[in-house]
């Protein structure tokens, strides 16, 4: 079999969080991930929630899917 000309990517799941926002939540996950993981391509918010404490709300919370290149080393 012959090399394809196509790509690979790994999609993960993070949670980012913001005391601000779901914006300020999504792109902290997003940064901290691409950190670590070379090639991010694609970042798809999944779900947002917020945390609460004594009926305030605490945090908000951003659960993204990223992709990322896959690469053979």
């Amino acid at each position: 079999m012959g090399k394809s000309s196509g790509s690979v990517y790994t999609i993960i799941e993070v949670v980012g969080t913001s005391k601000k926002s779901w914006e300020e939540a999504a792109s902290n996950a997003v940064e901290t991930a691409g950190e670590s993981l070379r090639d991010l391509r694609i970042a798809e918010v999944v779900r947002l929630d917020m945390a609460v404490e004594d009926g305030k709300i605490s945090a908000y919370r951003a659960r993204v899917k990223v992709s990322f290149k896959y690469h053979v080393e």
